[in-house]
């Protein structure tokens, strides 16, 4: 009896050196809404978390500390949101969204340090961690299936 096909090994997964050149670029290149999250909480300088929605979403709610900069604004407004040298984190709505990715793109095009943050607000939202509105602050229940509901990270 011959073993079953596997969907994972049919491409072999890359040699090491490469695995490590694409894991750390990836990493250049993104963060996470709970290390996002644990930055703002520390306070850490020279990071700027920014909304890249529209108005309509972000009076719906955003990111407790985040900065309001529509991607269509970011190049006529960008210097008076960021101050040089920061580090910029974007988000939209969520991982089935590429305005976060767009809006990177704006800011590298300017000259700053960019992350995009992966998962977006949808993600935020749904580990309950802190919402804004124009009635103030509220967190929600993590939602089991994308966050540990007895701590406030995964541990990873």
């Amino acid at each position: 009896m011959s073993a079953p096909s596997s969907a994972v090994t049919a491409v072999p997964a890359a040699e090491s050196t490469t695995a490590i050149a694409h894991f750390a670029a990836r990493l250049a290149f993104e963060t996470d809404v709970s290390d996002v999250a644990a930055d703002l909480a520390a306070g850490v300088p020279d990071v700027v978390v920014v909304d890249t929605r529209g108005v309509q979403a972000w009076l719906q709610g955003h990111v407790a500390g985040a900065v309001h900069l529509p991607t269509g604004e970011i190049a006529a407004r960008a210097a008076e949101v960021v101050p040089t040298g920061a580090t910029v984190v974007t988000y939209c709505w969520g991982p089935g969204c590429n305005g976060a990715t767009r809006a990177a793109l704006e800011f590298a095009r300017l000259g700053h340090p960019v992350k995009e943050m992966i998962g977006g607000f949808e993600y935020w939202a749904r580990e309950g961690l802190p919402v804004e509105t124009s009635e103030g602050v509220s967190r929600r229940a993590p939602d089991p299936l994308t966050a540990p509901v007895l701590g406030v990270s995964c541990a990873c």
